[in-house]
């Protein structure tokens, strides 16, 4: 028989009650201290002091009680979808994280994919954040919305391409992409121009504004063709085989990831790239410049006036104005080989 080893017992969970008695002051005073409380002077040995016994102890805080006593929580709630994970989502997450945590909130990310609109808003509320920030591959509606700040969401805002009613709104407008790529291409001379429509449907609230960016941009002067793409050697290749059918001398693959797949395939098809074909991708990824011959993109930045994690706090600390709006999104074209 096969003696398990006996497990430590557990000792009591720390209260403040033992960090005041272990740092010689009162659970006031704990509390000040741990929450970060500005508003009471207390010196920096005592401040130490405390931090000292509630580390030797293992104390943590409990949010829920913290939220109770203030009538709200410090969490921000980052609801994740079928969000692309590139550069710009990258940059955008560290400055929010980073600014936010040292303002003392918390940034939770909350698994959304395949919750429709009713049951997300419910699911987020559950958890009874101060904040919402959700991109634009989660569906939010003005009904969620409304049913956010009934839960104590003291700022409700979407991160995508269209705003929401009832909802701040940070618009990353994705027509300015494709508005950039193609009037790039049409500088370079091209007038027959593909735009990859990927099938992946995580994309897709990406890709139909781009495409209407792209053919705002050609109005009247060039040819814009939408050429759907799953992304596998298999649809590339089928898209390369009929591609002189098809009469274009550009593409703009949505992104580097798909430029790379489809410029591998018309080079494989015997298609010069960028003499009969240009190609421009977006993201401006490493491989961009790794590619043979060098891939042309699209670089995207945040521009804001305000550190977002300030723009975050000011909405927090005035619920009651007007939602707002702000424009994000900046794009570039930087030319290299390919077109």
């Amino acid at each position: 028989m096969i003696q398990l080893p006996e497990q430590p017992a557990e000792g009591p969970v720390p209260t403040s009650a033992d960090v005041a008695r272990l740092a010689g002051v009162s659970r006031a005073t704990v509390s000040y201290v741990l929450n970060n409380n500005a508003a009471v002077r207390i010196s920096d040995p005592t401040r130490r002091r405390v931090r000292d016994a509630a580390a030797e102890l293992g104390y943590v805080p409990h949010a829920a009680a913290r939220s109770l006593r203030a009538g709200h929580s410090r969490m921000v709630l980052l609801p994740t979808g079928g969000f692309p994970s590139g550069p710009l989502h990258h940059r955008f997450l560290h400055e929010l994280e980073s600014g936010l945590r040292r303002l003392d909130y918390t940034v939770v990310q909350y698994g959304s994919l395949g919750l429709d609109a009713d049951d997300a808003a419910r699911a987020w509320a559950e958890l009874r954040p101060v904040a919402v920030i959700a991109p634009g591959s989660v569906p939010l509606t003005p009904q969620g919305t409304a049913l956010l700040r009934r839960s104590g969401a003291k700022a409700v805002i979407t991160l995508g391409p269209q705003p929401v009613a009832g909802a701040h709104a940070l618009i990353m407008d994705q027509r300015k992409v494709g508005s950039c790529a193609v009037r790039h291409l049409l500088e370079r001379g091209r007038r027959r121009i593909g735009v990859v429509m990927p099938e992946e449907p995580g994309l897709a609230p990406f890709a139909g504004p781009r495409l209407a960016g792209a053919r705002q941009a050609a109005a009247g002067t060039a040819r814009i063709e939408p050429l759907p793409l799953r992304h596998d050697e298999e649809s590339a290749a089928g898209l390369a085989a009929r591609w002189r059918t098809l009469g274009l001398d550009a593409v703009f693959a949505h992104d580097d990831i798909h430029a790379m797949l489809v410029m591998r395939a018309l080079q494989d098809a015997d298609i010069d790239v960028p003499g009969e074909t240009a190609v421009v991708g977006a993201d401006d990824l490493m491989l961009a410049r790794l590619l043979r011959p060098r891939l042309s993109s699209v670089r995207m930045e945040l521009a804001t006036e305000q550190p977002l994690a300030d723009l975050v706090d000011r909405l927090v600390r005035h619920p009651g104005k007007e939602p707002e709006r702000h424009d994000l999104l900046r794009a570039r074209a930087v030319h290299r080989d390919s077109s």
